[in-house]
């Protein structure tokens, strides 16, 4: 990892040592978790850096759950040390109202009212009554559930039980908020607005959110740790996990008519002229061709050129040399990196 990486990211790694800091809103330091012989996180170390939106990435058994219950307070760490906001996700009064959790599979009490259930978590967040009620009641609104207050938790449809169990992940104003597949079973519709909701709560508090769905994830976070038998394999800014602030990649068609109209693909030799053009625009550091993909990778240095200068000046060049292009994307995206990272 970059020192910049270190530096200043969302995510940083944490040293043996490293001091708490009041920027660091949740902390794994040499954390491994055993369930019997089986060792689910091993020795594992990193920060999330206040304000921030990250995501916790991995395949099934990776790690990501068990992680994500220690930060919750659900487990304890077998061994190391886990903090929320400088405190142990066990000491309750220290992160009471600091702390809003999402569990992924959570089930609402049947026969409580929407209205009674979110006044009775928000006074167990420590809001005194009128608080309370005015919280739970603005809450239901940013999920467009004001008409729910009185409708019984069992009548909601899952995507209106997801909402209310995200409202009450906000009751109050929490410092963290830790979600589990937020969108997960959501129609196209209600998983939208679940992600817009997210999306605002950038810079108000830190979010850490913990899901399958990397697209969505590679839409919504600033940053990500992506997790692998237990271990963190990468972590960084979102753009550099992608490498979108140091990669372009531009899909070529490589198949032609000729005159007859027989389908023909363009020889390899004639990309050499396109590829030395490419490989003489400003920043450009590196230039491929994928022969696999279609696509002309170009690395550039972002301290040299922004990404969108580099697709300008190749897409002129690329055209001039009567290229076809099918596609243009920044990096490669996280759902590619991921499985490169993983097994």
């Amino acid at each position: 990892m970059s020192e910049d990486v270190q530096a200043s990211d969302p995510i940083e790694a944490a040293a043996p040592k490293a001091k708490r800091t009041a920027e660091t809103a949740v902390l794994f330091e040499g954390v491994s978790k055993r369930f019997g012989q089986k060792l689910a996180v091993n020795n594992t170390s990193f920060r999330i850096k206040k304000g921030s939106v990250c995501g916790l990435i991995g395949p099934n058994g990776a790690g990501k759950t068990t992680s994500f219950s220690m930060m919750a307070g659900y487990l304890n760490p077998s061994e190391g040390r886990v903090q929320v906001l400088d405190y142990s996700p066990r000491q309750l009064e220290g992160l009471r109202g600091r702390l809003g959790v999402l569990p992924q599979d959570a089930l609402l009490p049947a026969n409580d009212r929407v209205g009674e259930f979110l006044l009775h978590m928000a006074r167990l967040q420590g809001l005194p009554a009128d608080k309370a009620e005015q919280s739970a009641r603005a809450r239901l609104a940013e999920i467009e559930g004001s008409d729910w207050w009185e409708t019984r938790c069992g009548a909601l449809s899952h995507g209106m039980a997801k909402r209310v169990a995200f409202a009450q992940a906000m009751l109050g104003e929490p410092e963290v908020v830790l979600l589990d597949e937020p969108t997960a079973g959501l129609d196209p519709r209600v998983a939208y607005e679940m992600r817009m909701s997210i999306k605002r709560l950038r810079g108000q508090c830190t979010v850490v959110i913990s899901s399958h769905n990397l697209q969505e994830l590679e839409q919504i976070c600033d940053a990500a740790i992506v997790l692998d038998r237990g271990t963190v394999v990468a972590q960084g800014r979102m753009s550099e996990l992608t490498a979108a602030s140091s990669e372009v990649r531009i899909t070529l068609k490589m198949s032609r008519r000729d005159q007859q109209g027989n389908a023909y693909r363009i020889p390899d030799g004639e990309l050499q002229g396109p590829l030395q053009a490419l490989g003489q625009v400003g920043g450009v550091t590196a230039v491929n061709f994928e022969n696999d993909r279609n696509e002309i990778v170009i690395n550039f240095d972002k301290k040299l050129a922004e990404a969108e200068v580099v697709i300008g000046h190749s897409l002129t060049l690329l055209l001039q040399h009567q290229m076809l292009i099918s596609g243009v994307s920044k990096g490669r995206g996280l759902e590619a990196r991921v499985m490169d990272l993983t097994d």
